[in-house]
């Protein structure tokens, strides 16, 4: 066998479809943690340089957020580990790596260990589900503090007395107590937040890592296909694997008797 042969004969192994539910799922988890840790720590500093001062007042959303930023760190670990053990075992699984590799014999135990992964990957694919939801909640608090900052700069209200009346309220949306101070932001000051370094980064990067929870679960759904596909490959292989064990048992047998049957045969003559 030539090298260009051989070559074509390898890449006709690789599970391109885990390969690229493999590659979404890591680029999906890399930008939700990484922008979202980010995001995060800009947020504590806008809350605690413009609407809530006392440090005591958003002391508990601080302690949130810090927890949030080393789950974001378990998460990236997890699946960074998740991602590599499916793509092995979609090397092991796919139709392509045994025909490579020859004859193979499946177990009991190779079953139950896809059907586990199947059962996994949902579950995980439910839960990010929430995730992607809990993270386009920021996504929209952003959306309505820049809205506004566009209606100040809108020319029917820009340098009118009724820009003043403008506000954004951070307390509505519940992350700090109604006792903050000075939690309500009106006119020109939320126009100058607006206009800041950490707002404008902020709010794109909760946008980055909304679509990075949004393309995780698309890998994960991705992912659940071609499980669900390769679990059920590996039990008609169990059944064929099943039949051909009984007809070589059958074989042996009838190969048997057909001995058995020459040597009689032989003893009489």
């Amino acid at each position: 066998m030539g090298c260009f042969e051989c070559c074509i004969k390898c890449l006709g192994g690789v599970p391109y479809a885990s390969l690229v539910a493999t590659i979404l799922c890591f680029s999906g988890v890399a930008l939700f943690c990484g922008c979202g840790h980010v995001a995060l720590a800009g947020t504590v500093a806008i809350l605690e340089q413009h609407f809530s001062t006392n440090t005591s007042d958003h002391a508990l959303l601080s302690e949130v957020i810090q927890l949030v930023q080393y789950v974001i760190y378990g998460i990236a670990s997890f699946f960074f580990l998740y991602g590599i053990i499916l793509l092995a075992e979609g090397f092991y699984t796919t139709s392509a790596v045994k025909e490579l590799h020859g004859e193979f014999k499946t177990t009991a135990c190779g079953r139950c260990i896809s059907g586990m992964f199947v059962f996994l990957t949902y579950v995980l694919g439910v839960a990010w589900l929430g995730v992607f939801g809990f993270s386009a909640v920021p996504v929209f608090m952003f959306y309505n503090i820049w809205s506004t900052c566009e209606v100040i700069r809108s020319p029917q209200t820009n340098g009118t007395a009724g820009v003043e009346q403008i506000c954004v309220d951070i307390r509505q949306y519940g992350i700090i107590p109604w006792n903050a101070f000075p939690g309500k932001i009106c006119g020109s000051a939320l126009e100058n937040i607006c206009n800041t370094n950490e707002f404008y980064v902020s709010y794109h990067l909760f946008i980055v890592a909304c679509a990075g929870a949004g393309a995780t679960v698309i890998a994960l759904i991705h992912f659940l296909m071609i499980l669900s596909s390769n679990w059920a490959y590996l039990k008609d292989a169990s059944k064929m694997q099943a039949c051909q064990d009984i007809k070589a048992k059958e074989e042996q047998e009838l190969q048997d008797i057909q001995s058995r049957s020459k040597e009689q045969l032989n003893s009489y003559t």
